[in-house]
């Protein structure tokens, strides 16, 4: 700190509320930057399991101010569902922040996204949330946002003049039921007396925290692998899960980050469509998935489940340039007499150690394996490197030497007290 990002090194899941959870106890401000509700953190501690898809996970701590800042779309369905079941669970959000400039992912986002993905002859495996077409109506400049929500009469013109240009659409395109703007301005009204409270100018507030030298943690949704621009289009999200979003998403400038923390699982998984050159579709795959409880936070979907991909780690740790790395999960791997990690790819008859960010040519690529002895003993006890059996240490090893990136925190277990810190 003071101003850390932590970031997805694969294609997300990569158990980062639980690193935001571990180093929101040195921040002040804990800011989620991109994506929307299709992301999904799990913090597990004290017993109690809590899970997260807009707020930010950094709000378990009483001295966090947690941030939605502008580069978030947010579902206000989906978030009223989120808070209320954290009320429950005894969690205040007199701390939130929600910004002025955040987009609002609307009915029509979330319609438009099931019915295109129906019909759509090459899936991309979207989580229908709608935050593609959230992000698509932001850059066509008629999105609606939180400030638009403070005034009636505001709010109520920009949902007739967007739906004069989305209900043709639904109904003519595809052959759907239009969506009545007097209901949808009646709801979101009700909406906006909910989030009032919480409601603020989020660059003004982060560069007064920076003034300050206040401790700011940044965190993203979704992986690398999935960004619009360096994934593996079009299998990605529809923002920026790099180090870049987090200065895009916030105002804060890029000269001011001084940690970039990257999260892999010590395996690799992937969920939707879209290439994935070390899956495992066999009994070792079902393995892994079945001790990782490797299933969505969000959509409860069956992870796709493969070895560790050194390649397209290193490719990770460049475009975001990770000053540490916390490996996660490595305890699933107990158990395993060998395992294999990819450190080059064979494509078009030879071989390389670059990631192939094009789909279809990943598609095509095939993983060159090394293999390294397992490890028998269960590890989730272990709180020191020297507590792990020989072989995990040397896993991770390997790990740093070929990603050149050291490894500062390991996860060997679901509970916030299963850490090693390095």
């Amino acid at each position: 700190m003071p101003v850390s990002v932590v970031v997805g090194a694969q294609w997300g899941d990569e158990a980062k509320g639980k690193i935001v959870d571990l180093l929101a106890q040195r921040a002040r401000y804990v800011v989620r930057y991109a994506g929307g509700s299709n992301a999904g953190h799990t913090v597990c501690t004290n017993g109690t399991t809590y899970k997260f898809h807009l707020i930010p996970s950094g709000i378990l701590h009483p001295h966090v101010i947690a941030v939605i800042a502008d580069g978030v779309v947010m579902d206000l369905r989906a978030f009223s569902i989120e808070a209320a079941a954290l009320r429950e669970q005894g969690v205040s959000l007199d701390r939130l922040r929600i910004g002025l400039g955040v987009h609002l992912t609307m009915p029509y986002h979330r319609l438009l996204d099931e019915l295109e993905e129906a019909q759509l002859e090459g899936r991309i495996g979207t989580t229908k949330r709608g935050i593609g077409p959230t992000y698509a109506d932001k850059a066509w400049r008629i999105g609606i946002r939180v400030a638009d929500l403070l005034e009636r009469d505001r709010l109520a013109a920009r949902v007739r003049r967007v739906l004069q240009r989305r209900n043709p659409t639904i109904e003519r395109v595809y052959g759907a039921k239009p969506l009545d703007p007097d209901a949808l301005i009646e709801e979101y009204w009700g909406y906006a007396e909910q989030i009032r409270p919480y409601v603020c100018d989020v660059p003004h507030l982060l560069l007064r925290a920076l003034e300050q030298d206040e401790p700011i943690l940044m965190e993203g949704a979704q992986g690398t692998l999935l960004d619009l621009d360096y994934g593996t289009y079009p299998y990605v999200t529809s923002s920026h899960p790099v180090a870049a979003g987090a200065c895009l998403g916030t105002g804060i400038a890029p000269n001011r980050l001084t940690e970039i923390w990257g999260v892999a699982k010590a395996y690799t998984t992937r969920v939707g469509e879209g290439p994935f050159p070390t899956e495992l579709t066999d009994d070792t795959g079902d393995r892994i998935r079945n001790r990782g409880r490797e299933y969505g936070t969000t959509t409860g979907r069956a992870r796709r489940v493969g070895w560790l991909d050194l390649v397209a780690l290193r490719y990770a740790a460049r475009i975001n340039g990770f000053t540490a790395l916390a490996v996660t999960l490595l305890d699933v791997l107990s158990g395993f007499p060998t395992l294999k990690v990819c450190v080059a790819y064979r494509h078009a008859g030879r071989e390389t150690r670059e990631f192939v960010a094009d789909a279809p040519a990943l598609a095509r690529c095939e993983p060159v394996y090394v293999e390294l002895p397992g490890w028998e003993q269960e590890i989730d006890r272990c709180r020191s490197l020297e507590e792990l059996p020989a072989n995990a240490r040397a896993y991770l090893h390997c790990i740093e030497e070929y990603v050149g990136v050291p490894i500062k925190l390991i996860s060997v277990g679901a509970q916030r007290e299963q850490t090693i810190v390095v």
